[in-house]
């Protein structure tokens, strides 16, 4: 994967004004933006995603500009060809399991069939093992399987990049160790680029090949995962980086 973004955005409310101003490139095919709640990771996923548009800057994936304000390019967020994983999953309360799965094909807001016909919905639904639960609704199913639905759903479209929002901050800690694994052995399995954000260093460590370290919206730090290295970096290097110069 190849990502080149540079983003200034900037956000006032009634209690302070944010501003958000980033250069990320990378190569690696799992990317961490790792920093505290506010420091700008939510704001730098939705802007690449499309749900955001910055004032100024450019988002390139893979040699397809996304985004760029001089040339006035601003792809819709269909057309960018990324998957969401939103942090509390995003699923249609009313919509089964199945159903979700297939609205990650559609292009407007009408509800897929109850049994939807498309192939890749079954592909999906096996690979995930979500057979057994495919005519349940979200409320009838586990946080597992919820965030498997999810996933499949990001991925049926099968995007260039998969964008992972604190993909296991809402689960209990049993639950996220085994949620971790599951999702490492998925992204090997499936060869998918992601790009995640978390304030976990425990993320950090098992996603991240190149890391970026986001606070009050600018990148303070970046790390790169050694080859053969079981982690990035001891994390707090990342802080040495930045205060090293």
């Amino acid at each position: 994967m190849s990502l080149d973004v540079t983003l200034q955005k900037t956000l006032a409310s009634a209690a302070r004004v944010f501003s958000l101003d980033i250069v990320l490139r990378s190569d690696s095919r799992r990317v961490v933006l790792y920093g505290p709640s506010g420091a700008g990771k939510s704001l730098t996923l939705r802007a690449i995603a499309g749900l955001l548009t910055p004032e100024r800057g450019r988002i390139v994936l893979n040699g397809r500009t996304l985004f760029d304000h001089a040339e006035r390019i601003d792809l819709a967020t269909q057309a960018r060809r990324v998957g969401y994983l939103f942090q509390d999953y995003a699923l249609f309360d009313h919509l089964t399991v199945a159903q979700n799965i297939a609205f990650g094909l559609r292009r407007g807001w009408l509800n897929p069939p109850r049994k939807p016909r498309d192939p890749r919905v079954q592909h999906w639904i096996d690979t995930f093992e979500l057979g057994p639960v495919a005519a349940n609704y979200p409320a009838q199913i586990s946080g597992g399987q919820r965030q498997r639905t999810a996933l499949a759903r990001a991925l049926i479209a099968e995007p260039a990049m998969l964008l992972l929002d604190e993909p296991f901050a809402a689960l209990d800690p049993a639950l996220r160790t085994r949620m971790r694994a599951e999702l490492l052995a998925l992204q090997q399995r499936l060869d998918v680029p992601t790009l995640m954000i978390t304030h976990d260093p425990a993320d950090v460590d098992i996603f991240g090949d190149h890391v970026f370290e986001l606070r009050d919206g600018r990148v303070v730090a970046d790390a790169v995962r050694a080859p053969g290295a079981a982690t990035v970096v001891p994390y707090p290097h990342l802080t040495v980086v930045a205060n090293q110069g």
